[in-house]
């Protein structure tokens, strides 16, 4: 017969995944009720909010920004973060560990410190409201992300590979195309999804350099939320939810999430 083994850890970890899902588990079944306000659990099961969402004025021209917005972010942080991650990994130079500590402080800094400085530094330069201002802005936080994906890959890189295709005459681009990026790949997917999911869900720096004609998603629930508390709102949240799941099980499926975070020494 199978004894339960009682433990501390494993109480704690529950309680810490409780914590965790319990927003989820208010929320998505939220959304299917067919009353009037939120409640949970939901009184009388309905579909009429998800219909409803189709027709809430504004919510495509807002999905579609924050598409556009975040995936041109990851584009940019993706590029300029790899070759970040890499330059600062291969080659030594003056002011190497100052510039790296520059590129990942968006990462120490509060949100809410980053969002007034650029707004301060952008109505100066004219760029406010606009979005290349917006853009730089979520370039900025999310380029962070990518360069750790890149020096977490590149941590057990081995450069005999290179020297190899070196030796065999391939230059430093075919180098890098079919040596280098090969064997990081995983860590760049990684942070180009997490650069997409940041800039898609950011709302504390988007406050200060959004236009009225240029609205996220994320911004415009934060408004709706404030003068109407609908279910609708539970649906449009669900949804959100939905998709922000579907790029983090491809990448478990496709690549590990143990792997990507460093917990599986097999890391290529």
């Amino acid at each position: 017969m199978m004894k339960l083994r009682f433990s501390w850890l494993g109480v704690v970890t529950f309680f810490i995944l409780m914590i965790t899902i319990a927003p989820f588990l208010v929320i998505i079944p939220s959304s299917f009720t067919s009353e009037n306000f939120v409640s949970f659990p939901p009184e009388g099961l309905s579909l009429k909010w998800y219909t409803g969402m189709i027709n809430m004025p504004g919510i495509l021209d807002a999905v579609v920004f924050s598409l556009q917005l975040a995936t041109v972010t990851a584009i940019i942080s993706t590029v300029f973060g790899t070759f970040a991650g890499l330059c600062i990994t291969k080659y030594n130079f003056k002011g190497k560990q100052t510039i790296n500590t520059l590129l990942l402080s968006p990462l120490a800094l509060p949100s809410l410190i980053i969002g007034i400085a650029l707004l301060v530094y952008f109505t100066y330069l004219g760029l406010a409201g606009s979005f290349t201002g917006l853009l730089l802005a979520h370039v900025l936080i999310t380029i962070p992300y990518v360069i750790r994906f890149v020096l977490t890959g590149m941590a057990t890189f081995d450069d005999n590979y290179e020297k190899a295709a070196a030796i065999l005459g391939a230059k430093p681009i075919r180098t890098f195309w079919d040596v280098t990026f090969p064997l990081i790949r995983s860590a760049v997917v990684s942070g180009a999804v997490f650069s997409f999911l940041i800039s898609f869900d950011n709302v504390t720096i988007s406050l200060f350099l959004v236009s009225a004609e240029s609205m996220t998603l994320p911004l415009m629930i934060f408004n709706y939320i404030q003068q109407n508390l609908s279910p609708l709102i539970s649906a449009v949240s669900t949804m959100v939810i939905l998709l922000s799941l579907i790029p983090i099980i491809i990448l478990e499926k496709v690549y590990g999430l143990d792997r990507l975070f460093g917990l599986n020494s097999n890391s290529h």
